[in-house]
């Protein structure tokens, strides 16, 4: 492991010392500390006795001074330079000499002194160590010039003199520990936690000026390659070079951070998403590795949280499409968001139930039901479910949503049960492939059936088959400890992801979903698909079973159940319903199988599955 020596680890660290030193909090910290010794300074002028009216006056002018100048630091101090508050120390040094060599009491001038101490402090919180060492000096200079220049013995300067600069040292010292926790040893820059410390305030500094701000995350391709073929040393040593080699390339107010692993985070003040991305192109063609990267901005309003967790989903998206390029996740889908954030928070969202059928007993009998998100936005209207989903998981919505529609649909099929004694149903419902990949996802689920009161051998959970393309280790366990359980996992859309032989035999699953698209080739003026056949055959070699999407005409069903498939939904059977309208149907005897026009329940009856 290297010193901090190099270029890019001294800029980090000085920035990391200072991690403070924002403009809000050394605004508010010095303007209290000028507003203190202002209220100090002139209570004491008013109560100390003295028979010096122009050293009273003096006194009292530069405590006036330093209440106004420290008002005008609480109101526009987190607006101003910050190279603009060195000024407001060394003002502040001066006017504590001042009040020192002119108070009409000698013990009262004496007593004055300790407000160097204020500047010590403020000095070692906000600035590095040279400035703060010359501010700590240069108070200490005028504590021991001041006094003696009163008549007091040379040495009556020290114990003030002293404290000043023991205390200077002791905030310094405290105050770069604690900033210590937020780097990171290895690099030397920012860890996540001092990263996300220094997100807040830019979002601030954003918001005041209505200038831009980007964030950009990127990650290493491979990386865990290189410590499993060459060893953690070299792993360290390629992460060194990144961060300094990126370090190089970026302006003083770009923060860069170790975000965790092989993860880095860029934040960019004044940076449009454009700018972003030709950035993150430079940084990317300056290391000889490979990098997944996913960029994004913020809006008014939006949380520091909600702005990782879209670059994360860019990231995320990048890896997904193949690795080693840049995705822009853009912000300026927030209207829907927000009106999406507020329908989860009321639970003012419809989940619809469409049937699901045996092919193989007369009539298409229902042997379970999936569930489907319905909800009609006024943001945006013509927004489709696939387009819904995408803004969850751009704006970190998508655990709510799930656990959401997730434990509605098990109270529901609960519902239906509980109406019909001999209902033994399958509940099918969607589950979102970065919630797989959380690692609580599988205890989360068997919370909510556990207060559902749901049975977990009759739920599937359906999952994309391009959602696992990102071959998440978290996303697959949690699958087998889900099945382990008596959950049965379904591949939804198959044939159109990234469908391989080999896939099959590695994902856990038990059902396979043929994509509508296969159903949707079945003309009567034309063969059935060869490949309708061969994912048959496949599914019996297998031992999985397969439901056949978008089923439409009598024809279609017909030939699919030729080919031996056992399950179907589709208009064909029936639209998707609310569970009140199910039992309404059921309860009122007309549950006969009807066509996409008609809104009854498509089944002559219930059957349990498999």
């Amino acid at each position: 492991m290297r010193g901090i020596g190099a270029r890019g680890d001294t800029r980090t660290r000085v920035r990391a010392a200072s991690a403070l030193a924002t403009a809000k909090v050394m605004a508010r910290t010095t303007g209290a500390f000028y507003v203190l010794g202002g209220v100090l300074g002139l209570s004491i002028t008013a109560i100390a006795p003295g028979n010096d009216p122009s050293g009273r006056v003096l006194v009292g002018t530069a405590a006036a001074v330093a209440l106004v100048l420290g008002l005008t630091l609480l109101v526009w101090g987190p607006r101003m330079p910050h190279a603009l508050h060195h000024a407001y120390l060394a003002t502040a040094t001066v006017l504590v000499t001042i009040a020192v060599h002119s108070f009409p009491n000698l013990v009262g001038g004496i007593t004055l002194a300790s407000f160097y101490v204020f500047v010590a402090c403020d000095a070692a919180l906000f600035f590095a160590w040279p400035f703060a060492a010359a501010h700590i000096g240069f108070a200490m200079a005028l504590c021991l010039w001041v006094l003696p220049d009163r008549g007091l013995p040379w040495w009556s300067g020290l114990i003030p003199a002293g404290v000043t600069f023991g205390a200077g040292v002791v905030v310094g010292i405290l105050t770069r520990m604690a900033s210590d926790a937020d780097i990171d040893v290895l690099t030397g820059l920012l860890n996540r936690r001092g990263f996300e410390k220094q997100l807040n305030p830019a979002i601030d500094a954003a918001g005041r000026g209505g200038h831009g701000l980007s964030l950009v995350l990127v990650d290493l391709d491979r990386f865990q390659k290189i410590n499993d073929h060459l060893g953690h040393r070299a792993g360290d040593a390629v992460l060194q070079r990144v961060a300094d080699t990126w370090l190089d390339l970026l302006a003083p107010d770009q923060v860069l951070a170790r975000f965790g692993g092989d993860v880095f985070a860029l934040l960019l003040p004044g940076t449009t998403e454009q700018a972003a991305i030709l950035l993150t192109e430079q940084l990317r063609a300056a290391v000889t590795m490979g990098c997944s990267a996913g960029v994004t901005s913020w809006q008014p309003g939006e949380s520091g949280s909600l702005l990782i967790s879209r670059a994360d989903v860019g990231l995320y998206r990048a890896k997904q499409a193949g690795r080693n390029r840049t995705v822009l996740e853009s912000s300026r889908q927030l209207p829907l968001a927000v009106e999406l954030r507020e329908a989860i928070d009321r639970g003012a969202l419809d989940v619809h139930y469409q049937p699901i059928v045996s092919l193989t007993e007369d009539g298409g009998q229902a042997v379970g039901v999936e569930a489907l998100l319905r909800w009609s936005s006024n943001a945006q209207p013509e927004v489709t479910t696939e387009g819904l989903i995408r803004v969850a998981e751009e704006y970190d919505l998508i655990s709510d949503l799930d656990e959401l529609v997730l434990r509605r649909a098990c109270a529901d099929a609960a519902r239906l049960q509980e109406s019909f004694a001999s209902l033994d149903l399958t509940l099918n419902v969607n589950v979102s492939g970065l919630e797989l990949a959380e690692t609580d996802y599988a205890e989360r689920v068997a919370t909510i059936l556990s207060d559902t009161g749901w049975p977990a051998d009759q739920l599937v959970l359906e999952v994309t088959e391009s959602e696992l393309a990102a071959e998440s280790q978290t996303a697959i366990a949690n699958l087998h400890t889900l099945r382990d359980r008596g959950v049965r996992i379904a591949i939804d859309d198959f044939g159109t992801g990234y469908s391989s032989l080999s896939r099959l035999a590695t994902i856990p699953s038990d059902i396979l979903k043929v994509d509508q698209s296969f159903v949707a080739a079945i003309r009567s003026d034309s063969p059935a698909p060869p490949l309708l056949g061969v994912i048959a055959a496949l599914s019996k070699s297998l031992d999985l079973q397969v439901i056949a999407e978008g089923v439409e005409t009598e024809y279609q069903a017909a030939v699919l159940t030729e080919l031996g498939f056992a399950l179907a939904q589709g208009y064909h059977y029936s639209d998707s319903h609310p569970v009140s309208e199910l039992i309404n149907d059921l309860n009122d005897g007309n549950p006969h199988a009807g066509t996409s026009d008609d809104d009854s329940l498509s089944a002559s009856g219930w059957i349990p599955l498999g």
